[in-house]
């Protein structure tokens, strides 16, 4: 196992990061593309190795789920290349002198985003490959031109030395600066990392505690800096009378499979079902749910975690056990619905309305369209809400609407939260505790404003602005000028 990285060592990456940021910043779009591309082929390149590594480390199979994810995470690097290429999101505006303006004469003003700084990402434990070392986080700053510091998550050490050095070996030969990227180990070196005021901003997935305290640092320095936290989500789907009517059992099933995909350790797993009184699906639900497997779990940790919660949950009042599967052996969980009432988890308070990480779910029985609403009404935001439901069901869903986008980030249609695509349109985020920065997203290209930041040029000849905001465009990128783009 990789040992906390000293301390000498931690000063000479930050200050390497802190060097580089220049130069990284300077490069062009199609430099750093290069440098993301030369790196997806790296990974690609030691699949076979990285792979073995993870599934050593997580207890996660290797197919198809490590290779899917090391898969997704190479797309995402590349796609990113993309971004660049593209070059709007830089947001290049000019706006030039107008003495006519409505506002008084208008002197020369530009826009533009530039890179934030250094970077420190703390990477999750339970994606290995797309949120850790050379995850979104990573691919999204290096992209903005930001050199990383990475601190590795103790579930996987090994494999997170070896990505590290693969990428920054790979970054380094495409061009990047030498300080570009670094991996370092030990809980207290993230946090004296997090205080250094060469770190410009950070980035965090995981638990609520650990996301809050680190948070809190981030913003009680004498110089605050951004802090995009991933902690928290319960992901309710609600599901209509109409939709049980035309495809109870199916619905059933999907929900079984969604809630315990991964052994139920994805930050998307749908831990709370509203379903109307009387639904009549029990007998589907428990067999459903009683022929899914045992599966291990990431680490003893996040077991312990998940048994603990699991306990508090069972033992709220009015709360049952509908179904079970698999029993607990080491780090090891079958799965375990729950369900109640609503008037039961309108009186419980916290509980129930907490994630519980792993294999478990609770079903929330509802009367009517009010107390559906009443029962999102005292819900945590989160990630994802789901509704299943069917097109006659529109009118009726449409007051539920508003209570569903106050507490998530991305709704879905007859779908289910735990597949989150990396794309232009998508949106990984949500108000506290989802994110602590709900204006954000960490999956998706829009994962590249978050290390960027906006300066305006007023007045500048044109040598000696940056290139975007030269008046012949010599990048060629998209730009608004005078209100047109």
């Amino acid at each position: 196992m990789s040992q906390a990285t000293e301390p000498a060592t931690l000063e000479q990456i930050l200050a390497a990061a802190a060097a580089a940021a220049g130069t990284a910043a300077a490069a062009t779009p199609a430099q750093r593309a290069e440098w993301l591309n030369a790196a997806a082929d790296a990974l690609d390149a030691s699949a076979d190795e990285l792979i073995a590594l993870a599934n050593q480390e997580t207890h996660l199979p290797a197919s198809p789920r490590l290779q899917g994810e090391l898969k997704r995470t190479t797309f995402q690097l590349r796609l990113f290349g993309e971004v660049l290429a593209d070059g709007s999101f830089l947001g290049a505006t000019v706006d030039h002198a107008d003495a006519a303006w409505p506002m008084g004469p208008r002197p020369d003003i530009r826009r533009l985003l530039t890179p934030i700084g250094p970077v420190l990402v703390f990477a999750a434990s339970n994606f290995p490959f797309a949120f850790s070392v050379a995850g979104g986080d990573t691919a999204s700053a290096l992209a903005a031109g930001c050199p990383v510091v990475l601190k590795a998550h103790s579930g996987h050490p090994e494999l997170s030395a070896r990505t590290g050095e693969v990428l920054r070996e790979a970054l380094v030969k495409a061009g990047a600066p030498e300080g570009i990227f670094a991996v370092v180990f030990g809980q207290q070196n993230g946090v004296t990392a997090l205080k250094d005021p060469r770190i410009q901003a950070a980035s965090f997935t995981g638990s609520v505690p650990g996301g809050r305290a680190l948070f809190d640092i981030a913003t009680s320095r004498p110089s605050p800096i951004p802090f995009y936290g991933e902690l928290g989500s319960v992901n309710p789907v609600v599901v209509t009378q109409t939709a049980i009517d035309a495809r109870g059992e199916a619905i059933a099933k999907a929900y079984a499979g969604s809630f315990t995909l991964g052994a139920g350790q994805f930050c998307t797993k749908p831990g709370l079902l509203f379903l109307p009184e009387g639904h009549g699906l029990e007998d589907t639900l428990r067999e459903a749910v009683s022929a899914i497997p045992a599966q291990p779990m990431l680490n003893e940790r996040i077991a312990a975690g998940f048994a603990d919660g699991l306990a508090k949950l069972s033992e709220v009042a009015g709360v049952e056990v509908l179904s079970e599967s698999g029993g607990a052996e080491g780090i090891s969980h079958g799965a375990t619905l729950l369900a109640t009432t609503a008037k039961a988890f309108l009186a419980d308070g916290d509980t129930v309305r907490e994630e519980c990480f792993g294999p478990a779910s609770l079903i929330v029985t509802y009367a009517d369209q009010d107390e559906l609403i009443s029962l999102l009404g005292v819900m945590e935001p989160g990630l994802t809400a789901t509704i299943q439901g069917e097109e006659s069901d529109v009118d009726w869903i449409r007051p539920v609407l508003p209570s569903l986008t106050r507490v998530a980030g991305r709704l879905l249609w007859n779908d289910w939260p735990t597949g989150v695509t990396v794309t232009w349109a998508q949106e990984h985020g949500g108000p506290y505790p989802a994110t602590t920065a709900p204006t954000s997203t960490s999956v998706g290209t829009a994962a590249i404003e978050r290390f960027l930041r906006p300066i305006a040029w007023q007045g500048f000849p044109d040598a000696l602005l940056p290139e975007p905001l030269q008046e012949n465009n010599p990048w060629s990128l998209p730009r608004r000028t005078d209100g047109k783009r």
